[in-house]
């Protein structure tokens, strides 16, 4: 006798891959870009990378196969705020995931303000930043 398995939505959406994907992190630390690297390469994400946020901007604009862009707030040239407007002005559909590890009471409303969907805090932990992905792209 066959059982017939039905998996819930969200058993279906942790269960997704994100193979093919490519994501754009804006991050000018090493040591926070190698974090992320190691956690998009153990999920065959692929990454472009901009050292700050006027290089974010400009790589939005020139490829149009980014699916999603996970935003430092604090970085040189051009602060992750501003990228993330000017992000919006070009691609308004384009999920940008803010990060910062000194957020404080009422910056998340700022971030959505700007234009992101989300926030996740640093130091990034795996598992938060793969559902929040999956969040928005599966």
């Amino acid at each position: 006798m066959e059982e017939n398995i039905i998996m819930s939505a969200n058993e279906a959406k942790s269960q997704a891959t994100l193979t093919g994907i490519k994501i754009l992190v804006a991050e000018d630390e090493d040591s926070s870009y190698r974090v992320i690297d190691k956690i998009f390469n153990e999920h065959e994400i692929s990454i472009l990378r901009a050292v700050n946020g006027k290089e974010a901007v400009d790589i939005v604009s020139s490829n149009m196969n980014i699916h999603l862009v996970l935003m430092d707030i604090k970085m040189p040239v051009m602060n992750g705020i501003q990228a993330t407007k000017e992000i919006k002005q070009i691609r308004p559909e384009l999920p940008v995931i803010a990060t910062s590890a000194f957020a404080m009471p009422g910056d998340k409303q700022v971030f959505k303000d700007a234009g992101c969907e989300d926030y996740i805090p640093k130091p990034v932990k795996a598992d938060l930043l793969i559902s929040i992905i999956k969040k928005y792209l599966v």
